[in-house]
């Protein structure tokens, strides 16, 4: 018999996909390694290809695998294509105001997926206007920022300046570094602005109601669309006052709440997302649907938040090349650590079965 060629089932270790520490999705290389990035799921090897590999090259395809499942492609969520939809629509209508623009803000706890929709909105829109201009490779459509804690208008506006990597001497004021971003933000095109951790804006302090106020300065500056997300923002006093009218006069508030598990399309819409994840795995001896069928014990465990799923089959996936035994069990996701949100929201709701389950692994 022939012994099958390595090369032709291993891929080689992929190049240059890896940001460096220093590039976040806050800086323009960090954010075009993002746009551009492309998940490539390994391929699923046969017992002969498997025992025909060295030991290095098992190493090599597990760790692949693992850092593949470890980011999980994302699912397109009804929240993610709500964003996408009203934001794509606010685009089209904000391109020939001059001022009051309209704008979209994400509100809702931790874990349901805020940050994921508005990278994903950017990452979207970026890639169409790459296809209307394929050959200009100078815009730079799109500018990701987040709102830093107990932010003045100088930080908020060095952090649009960073964006872009824009550099002051020792010695510069807030109007310079406004002033440059705007320019810079001109000539490459700007169109949507992504601003993250919108509830680091306190409007009850002076500090936080002037950061505001230089937000809504770049607003009137910048000819794009504003696209805000930060957690409960409606009770964070963010409508309050003359400056909380304007803001929810101009601004549509979409919700990003944790997935329903009540009985028919809600129910539905959840087992269709963990069969979407289900899919996506990479595991030679995962029989299909047996997550599917633990669609009730992944809701309780996970409080119906996207990320707490997420954390719980990614982890999952991890160990069972790690124990090599290559398949997701209800007793491996026992064991996978899940976040106190998702903890409370399973002692309150998740029927007692499950809660002693977890208990006991605990």
């Amino acid at each position: 018999m022939t012994r099958p060629s390595r090369t032709s089932f291993i891929p080689q270790q992929a190049t240059g996909q890896e940001p460096p520490p220093d590039s976040p999705l806050t800086t323009k290389e960090g954010w075009r390694r993002f746009v551009e990035h492309e998940p490539s799921p390994p391929p699923l090897l046969t017992a002969a290809q498997q025992a025909a590999l060295s030991q290095k090259e098992k190493l090599h395809h597990d760790e692949l695998r693992r850092n593949y499942h470890a980011g999980l492609p994302l699912v397109n969520t009804p929240t993610i294509r709500k964003v996408i939809a009203t934001s794509r629509l606010l685009v089209q209508l904000n391109r020939q105001q001059i001022s009051a623009r309209r704008g979209v803000i994400i509100s809702g706890a931790s874990g349901t997926g805020k940050t994921t929709a508005l990278s994903q909105l950017g990452r979207s829109h970026e890639l169409a206007v790459r296809k209307r201009h394929p050959r200009d490779r100078s815009r730079l459509p799109v500018v990701y920022v987040t709102v830093p804690p107990a932010a003045t208008p100088k930080m908020l506006a060095m952090e649009f300046a960073r964006f872009f990597g824009v550099d002051f001497p020792t010695r510069f004021n807030i109007t310079d570094v406004v002033n440059a971003v705007c320019a810079t933000a001109a000539h490459v095109h700007v169109d949507l602005v992504l601003v993250d951790e919108l509830h680091n804006l306190n409007l009850a302090t002076r500090t936080g109601a002037e950061a505001s106020d230089q937000l809504k300065y770049f607003a009137e500056r910048l000819p794009a669309t504003f696209a805000y997300a930060g957690i409960d923002v409606e009770d964070q006093g963010l409508f309050a006052g003359i400056r909380g009218r304007q803001i929810a006069g101009r601004f549509t508030v979409i919700p990003a709440a944790p997935f329903s598990y009540a009985p028919g399309a809600d129910r539905d819409a959840w087992k269709s997302l963990v069969g979407t994840l289900e899919s996506m795995l990479r595991l030679h001896h995962h029989q299909p649907e047996t997550l599917t069928g633990l669609s009730e014990y992944l809701y309780h465990s996970s409080g119906g938040m996207i990320g707490s799923l997420s954390q719980l089959i990614r982890g999952a996936a991890v160990l069972a090349i790690e124990d090599g035994s290559e398949r997701i069990t209800e007793g491996l996701l026992e064991t996978v650590p899940v976040d106190y949100a998702a903890e409370r929201s399973e002692s309150l709701t998740a029927p007692g079965k499950i809660r002693s389950r977890r208990r006991r692994v605990a």
